[in-house]
This record gives C-alpha cells, sequence and structure tokens, in this order.
C-alpha cells in the first residue's frame, strides 16, 4: 500500500491546507521575497557592497549567502507541499525530498563584525525572511502534528486489532 492509500486524511487535510488562502498568501511571499531578494543581490546589492570596507564586505558577503540559503530552503518546503498538496508527489518521495530541506538550520547567525555596515535593503530582506522563515517553521510543526495524529483517525479498526494482539500476546506469556 502507498502512504496515499494508508492515511487518507492526511492527503485530504493537505490538498485543502495547499489550497487555502493561507497557504497561497505564503506561497505568494516567499516567491516573491526569492525574486526580490535576487534582482536586489544582483543589481543595487552589488553596488551597495562596493561602498563596505574589508570587515563590512566579510559581513555583507556572509548576511547575503545566509538570505539565500534560507530563502532557497523556504522556497523548496513551499515548493514541496504544493506538489504533495496536488498529488504530483507520492508519500515516498516527499519523505525523500523532506530530509533534504532543514528549517532549524537557517535562522539568524551570529552578529559579525562590519555587520553595522550593512545596506538598509539586505536588513530589511533578512528581518522579512526571517519572518518568513519562523511562519513556515509553525505550518510544518502544524502539518507534522497532524500528520502524525492522522493514521490513527485513517483506520478506526487499528485501535480494536492492536487489543486483539495485545490480547494474544497476554494469553501466550
Amino acid at each position: 500500500m502507498s502512504g496515499a492509500e494508508t492515511h487518507p486524511t492526511t492527503v485530504d487535510f493537505l490538498s485543502k491546507f495547499t489550497a487555502s488562502e493561507q497557504f497561497e498568501k505564503v506561497f505568494k511571499e516567499g516567491m516573491g521575497l526569492v525574486e526580490e531578494t535576487a534582482n536586489y543581490l544582483d543589481g543595487p546589492g552589488r553596488q551597495d557592497a562596493r561602498l563596505l570596507d574589508r570587515h563590512g564586505a566579510v559581513a555583507y558577503a556572509t548576511e547575503s549567502m545566509r538570505l539565500t540559503t534560507r530563502l532557497m530552503q523556504l522556497a523548496s518546503w513551499l515548493l514541496l507541499q504544493r506538489a504533495i498538496g496536488s498529488g504530483e508527489v507520492t508519500g515516498d518521495e516527499a519523505k525523500k525530498e523532506k530530509h533534504r530541506i532543514s528549517l532549524s538550520d537557517i535562522g539568524r547567525g551570529n552578529m559579525l563584525s562590519g555587520s553595522e555596515q550593512l545596506p538598509e535593503a539586505l536588513k530589511e530582506l533578512v528581518e522579512r525572511s526571517l519572518k518568513l522563515h519562523i511562519r513556515v517553521q509553525k505550518l510544518d510543526a502544524m502539518l507534522n502534528t497532524r500528520t502524525k495524529s492522522e493514521p490513527a483517525a485513517a483506520s478506526p479498526l487499528s485501535q480494536h486489532m492492536d487489543r486483539i494482539a495485545t490480547a494474544f500476546k497476554l494469553g501466550r506469556a
């Protein structure tokens, strides 16, 4: 049996969630932030970086790398949820892909020497990405909690089967 067959309510919940206004809003915000960041880093950000001293330039490079890494992980999560909800990805494929996405390692890093020189535009993008990161972590936790609780609800007979199995085990002891 596939994951969808054993846990149909999980798929239904994901489908409903990914079709919701809440998910669409977060999805558009995340993808928009990816595009906005790319445009900034490839355009005005390059000019801003040239104005920094050595410490500022290192801080800029480090913070922009953190930012792009964070946004790529968030975009990957959003795209995976959409693919799961639409049925484009099977349960096994989703598990493999989910292990490649790390939402816990992409938060705010340590303060850097020269970070006081960072351009306001970069600081704003970083702050917006951190807020989005927190929201996505909450959504991920909600989905994981929902997914873990669904299997018991998916089969009303499973509780009775567990009781019967326990009774037979106790009878043999």
